[in-house]
């Protein structure tokens, strides 16, 4: 255990290569607004995250084998990103007509993780600048 462990260091991390993924699958989202066919690509990250926070702590478990099962409280900055093709809603009137791209929520969607980004960044240099005082003993 590092001493960044003890700290929201590893879950804003995590956040943090979250939001990028959104942001490139949301791009490829928008590029493929034409393309026939296409679905859309969504990232779960949330969902895990807020499962991970809310598990209470049990016995913990080691794995020592790539084979085991993983055991014990799985912590919030173990949580990982999930890219998942969307289903074509069927008669959806926001679609492109050529696919299920709605390009107005996508790039609402857009917005949104940009804002989550920049609050996850700014909230790790919190942390660092919080570490870095703590260091030099000053407050």
């Amino acid at each position: 255990m590092t001493l960044f462990d003890r700290t929201t260091i590893p879950t804003l991390g995590r956040a943090l290569e979250a939001y990028t993924l959104r942001h490139k699958a949301i791009a490829a989202n928008i590029a493929n607004a034409g393309t026939a066919g296409y679905t859309p690509q969504r990232v779960r990250f949330e969902e895990q995250l807020a499962s991970a926070e809310g598990e209470t702590p049990g016995i913990p478990g080691a794995v020592t084998d790539a084979r085991h099962m993983p055991l014990g409280v799985t912590m919030p900055a173990d949580a990982q990103a999930v890219v998942e093709d969307t289903p074509a809603s069927a008669g959806d009137p926001l679609a492109s007509g050529i696919n299920s791209v709605d390009i107005d929520q996508e790039m609402a969607e857009l917005a949104k993780n940009q804002i989550r980004y920049k609050f996850s960044a700014r909230l790790i240099g919190e942390a660092f600048r919080a570490l870095q005082m703590s260091i030099r003993g000053s407050l």
